[in-house]
């Protein structure tokens, strides 16, 4: 029997993806490592894992400032999380939410 985690996919995470992994897959979308259509729907921790390594690689060269990054990712950035958080609060999520410990 197989007891490994899987991700239910950013659109269906807890608060629309207002999570850890929600945030290594919208930074992903960010950075274009994966196409704003893949919401990660059914993956296993070590993929994530490995996306999130690949985003940490991105934002270490812009010194993990949203600031830092050139203005069409600044520009991509701005959207996707704007309408991540119409989202979250739609689902009933509060910035003072800590979703850290619940995925």
């Amino acid at each position: 029997m197989n007891n490994e985690y899987i991700y239910p996919g950013v659109l269906d995470d807890l608060f629309a993806g207002m999570t850890g992994p929600g945030k290594i897959i919208r930074d992903a979308w960010v950075f274009e490592i994966i196409p704003e259509t893949e919401t990660c729907k059914g993956w296993t921790v070590q993929r994530l894992d490995v996306l999130n390594h690949q985003v940490n690689d991105e934002w270490d060269k812009y010194s993990s400032m949203v600031s830092n990054l050139p203005p069409e990712l600044f520009e991509r950035h701005q959207r996707i999380y704007s309408e991540a958080v119409k989202l979250a609060k739609k689902a009933g999520w509060t910035a003072d939410i800590d979703t850290e410990d619940e995925n």
